[in-house]
């Protein structure tokens, strides 16, 4: 972890406890399930009573899930330690599967009470929803499933935090090799770019067999739910109360219709500039001046450093909570061996304190991450005073409102790591990489869409319709002669569709509501500002549309809303071409 390392067993709850007892044992399905049981035994004669109820099992559920919380951020900064590995399933195998029956039971408590003892409508809105949904969907035949898939995801990541390559001389985790693809030398890009691709498909097959075995599982789970495919039961299990499926469809189209147009134009300029006749895979993430690649720090002490000083001038109380996160050891950045792969903000309930996890090796989109995952942070210290646990965490889709924003409105001060030219290549890339990631969403999200629509497609069939996707969102802007295999095969990198299956639409959505905080921003910083932290207090209290106006910002992620914001990209990189 990082070099000061948290003691989780000692935070400090938020709230002094006034239900749990203070030495519970939330690893002891026993212990845990004695206090969910007198929680429904409880007797409710009043409005206030079933809201105490509420409070005591949000003060419950905010300890156990800090303990769930704290030996996955353990299991994944080493994915090779058994006995974090062991703690972490002991959680998953034997505390969720024995607790399920009675949260539900719990459920049902509240809405029968609540039909006696209405509690506020409008506070409760929101609440009262998801709980009805999560009734609805509730089948005891699922928990076993659903702990099968959370082991398989465990197993995804065990594989994916094992792989290494041998490269300059050294053993490289494949996040470190990603600075390898912005190297001027186009040897080097390359040579990187397919030692990763290989060490990927060294173990393409055990990564089909575990997706092979979630679509079954999967599959099972909405059926025993009642639906016809396992899409159309995420999207009710997701609490998506705000938009549809067809609503999703949509986005792809408009994304085809006005983004691979745009994204075809940046291609084209970067082929100019690099002169070469043909764009390849490693061709895309390098400076195409031939410029040495961004280097924006060297150690992550200088990462946090750096980074503490950009927020604060976004807004001192930002920097403040930042730096608080520093102190206490709330970051694990670097990238190592045995590491799981990617990023992530996880908050910790019951402190109701934000840890951040990422795999820095020194580059330009270190920082960007780190920006973040920053804004996931700064969402958790926003709706902290919250006592509602359900309301502490809004829907993921403005979640990411929260993180994407900070990615651009923290872009104005990337001169603690640059100088003023370098800031503007930061910018640039920033921007590219927008109209890239609105794509790559429509891609992942289309292609989840596939498979769950058609369950039963064979490994042949799910390679097909990868590669229609890929060619329907742009793929033929660039040159896979010789890599057909590793193209079929870019889908496995995409952890979301392992471990937090139709969680990426989101970005999108999130992405076109961040980039109108940005142009809110361009005009009156501090209004941008305002609306962005109002916003976030509300936690998940309101839904989403009300969260989007909140911030002052549309809800919308079709066409018409599409067109402006794309126009605006591309006017800014137009400025700074």
């Amino acid at each position: 972890m990082s070099k000061k390392e948290v003691n989780f067993d000692a935070l400090v709850p938020f709230r002094d406890r006034k239900f749990v007892p203070a030495d519970v044992d939330m690893t002891s399905p026993d212990q845990v399930c004695r206090l969910y049981e007198q929680l429904i035994a409880r007797e409710i004669s009043s409005a206030a009573e079933l809201e105490q109820l509420l409070l005591d099992r949000s003060e419950l559920e905010s300890a156990l899930y800090e303990k769930f919380s704290a030996l996955r951020i353990l299991m994944t900064c080493q994915t090779d330690d058994k006995t974090r590995a062991d703690a972490y399933q002991h959680m998953v195998k034997n505390v969720q599967p024995a607790i399920s029956p009675l949260g539900d039971k719990l459920d049902r408590k509240y809405l029968e009470a609540d039909k006696i003892y209405p509690l506020d409508a409008e506070r409760f809105k929101q609440y009262k929803m998801a709980i009805q949904t999560d009734v609805e969907l509730f089948r005891e035949e699922n928990i076993e499933l659903s702990t099968q898939e959370s082991l398989l995801g465990q197993e995804y990541q065990t594989l994916s935090g094992a792989m290494t390559v041998e490269f300059d001389g050294q053993e490289k985790t494949l996040p470190m090799m990603s600075k390898y693809f912005q190297v001027a030398d186009r040897s080097v890009r390359e040579q990187a770019w397919k030692l990763v691709a290989q060490r990927r498909g060294q173990d393409a097959d055990k990564i089909d067999e575990i997706f092979d075995k979630l679509r079954v599982l999967r599959t099972k789970i909405s059926a025993n739910a009642g639906f016809d495919n396992y899409r159309d039961y995420m999207f009710k299990s997701k609490h998506r109360f705000d938009y549809t499926v067809k609503d999703c469809k949509d986005y792809h189209d408009a994304v085809e219709k006005l983004l691979v147009p745009l994204q075809a134009k940046i291609f084209e300029k970067r082929k100019e500039q690099m002169g070469l006749d043909k764009l390849r895979p490693w061709d895309i993430g390098c400076d195409p001046l031939g410029r040495d690649p961004l280097k924006p720090f060297e150690e992550v002490e200088e990462f946090q450093t750096g980074a503490q000083k950009m927020f604060q001038q976004v807004d001192p109380e930002l920097g403040a909570q930042f730096q608080e996160m520093i102190d206490t050891g709330m970051l694990d950045l670097a990238s190592r061996k045995g590491k799981a792969p990617g990023g992530y903000q996880s908050s910790l309930s019951e402190a109701r304190k934000p840890f951040i996890f990422m795999n820095a090796v020194g580059s330009d989109n270190d920082l960007r991450t780190l920006l973040h995952e920053g804004g996931h942070a700064f969402h958790s210290y926003a709706a902290a005073e919250e006592d509602l646990l359900a309301y502490r965490h809004a829907a993921m889709e403005y979640c990411e409102v929260a993180s994407m924003s900070m990615e651009l409105l923290a872009a104005p001060y990337l001169g603690e790591f640059y100088s003023e030219e370098d800031m503007k290549r930061s910018r640039y890339g920033h921007l590219e990489g927008i109209v890239n990631i609105l794509i790559w969403v429509a891609i992942v999200d289309s292609y989840q869409h596939w498979l769950y629509e058609n369950p039963d497609h064979t490994k042949e069939q799910r390679t097909e319709a990868w590669l229609k996707i890929r060619k329907r969102f742009g793929s033929e802007q660039l040159d896979w002669q010789g890599l057909e295999k590793e193209h079929e095969l870019m889908w496995h990198r995409q952890l979301h569709i392992f471990l937090y299956p139709f969680y990426y639409i989101e970005y999108g959505i999130a992405q076109l509501g961040a980039l109108q905080i940005w142009l809110q921003s361009k005009k009156d910083p501090a209004e941008a500002l305002k609306n962005y932290r109002y916003s976030l207090s509300l936690g998940g209290s309101k839904g989403l549309a009300e969260l989007f106006a909140a911030a002052k910002i549309k809800f919308d992620f079709s066409a018409a809303n599409i067109k402006p914001l794309s126009e605006a990209v591309s006017e800014e990189l137009e400025k700074m071409s």
